[in-house]
């Protein structure tokens, strides 16, 4: 959860923007659509309700979301226009911008003036949780949309959002968000119908997460041919909040004896410090890893040799995020038997082939390639990968077996929690 004194300090900084430097014809925001503070359920709700009072009902509020977010009343009450990205990975953030901006121009130009309705299932994930990377339910889901609003008159956008089932609040999950001109009945049923859709469909996923240790007996099994077999910690993805030091997948590779094998990132501050205190080229022992909650694996005791020590600091190369400042703190980068541990001092989703440059590794030329990522190294990595293993063995906070995790504030009943 964002502490409130970070939270205060972000908004303020907003408010104080829109005093200091207004008055402004529009106000346009890209928020992610799923915060949770140690003080709110719903943090963008909340700043968007903040932004309102400031600027009055008359200034148009256009805001862009991730795909992922949990969207509450409070946001479709104080926003004229919220859209959300359309693929996961999230490659769209430019072309969704420009919807938003499109929109919020037709309203500066007298043409328009849009309402965005809300619906909601008994649902905490669904539409295979957005993922648009292989045929199934949001694909088919999002064909839909195009085909009620090219159908529908009115209807300037619909936008599905597949929620953010970690999240502890109550309005957790799946949303259709309808943007429409004026007020009109038609917008809640067109949403409702595209839930009901959602729901019907509800356990269709495009992935099979497996075990640590099932991971590495299918390894042998995948024929041999060009590209890395790529391992992906679905259980551990700092992206989603995961701690990022869990250490069940990296141990099972090490237990497994892995080869000309790369991964990418571990968060341990500690064994940074160690390393760069040794410098290049030393051997050194460790505790790496489960610093912060040994449940999701023990520190490993291991014996490695110091690689290379780097600033952790780069910029995006793939289709996702192109371009973008990455500064994970001061990294070093060490041998334990086959495999190159990266190890960083800030948390990080490893969905950028530079996850790996960045410390001397050639990820084309690996034979194994394991990444703290759910879904978003695919943008990076599917297209120099002979096979994918997403692996799940509840080795973290952002597994997907949501029965193994503790939910106080989430409407009851819902899926899957709650028998049907």
């Amino acid at each position: 959860a964002v502490t409130e004194d970070c939270y205060e300090m972000i908004v303020a900084e907003i408010l104080e923007s829109i005093e200091a430097d207004g008055p402004f014809d529009a106000v346009l925001l890209a928020l992610h659509g799923a915060m949770v503070t140690t003080h709110l359920e719903d943090g963008e709700g909340e700043l968007l309700h903040r932004v309102r009072a400031k600027v009055g009902r008359d200034v148009p509020i256009g805001v862009s979301l991730d795909l992922h977010a949990n969207v509450t009343p409070a946001m479709a009450e104080n926003a004229d226009v919220l859209i959300a990205f359309r693929t996961y990975p999230h490659i769209d953030g430019y072309e969704t911008a420009q919807k938003v901006s499109v929109r919020i121009a037709a309203i500066l130009d007298g043409n328009s003036r849009p309402t965005t309705t809300v619906a909601r299932g008994a649902m905490m994930d669904g539409v295979d949780h957005g993922r648009t990377t292989a045929a199934g339910p949001m694909l088919d889901v999002l064909a839909l949309c195009d085909k009620i609003t090219q159908r529908e008159e009115g209807v300037l956008d619909i936008t599905v959002n597949a929620g953010f089932p970690w999240a502890d609040i109550r309005d957790v999950g799946p949303t259709v968000m309808v943007v429409g001109e004026g007020k009109d009945p038609r917008y809640q049923r067109i949403a409702d119908e595209i839930i009901q859709e959602i729901w019907q469909r509800r356990e269709e996923i495009t992935i099979a997460p497996v075990t640590p240790t099932v991971a590495m007996a299918r390894i042998p099994e995948i024929p041999l041919g060009s590209g890395a077999i790529v391992l992906a910690d679905f259980a551990d993805n700092p992206g989603g909040g995961g701690y990022g030091d869990a250490t069940s997948l990296l141990d099972a590779m090490i237990k497994a004896d892995l080869q000309d094998a790369a991964f990418s990132m571990l968060w341990d501050p500690e064994v940074v410090e160690q390393c760069i205190l040794v410098g290049e080229g030393a051997q050194v022992d460790l505790a790496l890893g489960g610093k912060i909650d040994p449940t999701y694996g023990a520190p490993l005791r291991v014996r490695a040799t110091v690689e290379r020590i780097t600033d952790g600091t780069f910029r995006f190369e793939s289709p996702m995020a192109t371009g973008a400042l990455s500064e994970n703190g001061p990294c070093a980068c060490i041998r334990v038997g086959g495999i190159d541990v990266c190890v960083s001092s800030r948390r990080g989703q490893a969905l950028d082939r530079q996850h790996f440059r960045h410390f001397g590794i050639n990820p084309e030329s690996k034979s194994i390639l394991a990444v703290k990522s759910a879904q978003h190294f695919r943008a990076a990595f599917e297209p120099i990968a002979r096979a994918v293993i997403v692996v799940d063995g509840g080795g973290g906070l952002t597994s997907r077996d949501y029965r193994s995790l503790t939910y106080h504030r989430v409407r009851r009943p819902v899926y899957p929690l709650d028998p049907e």
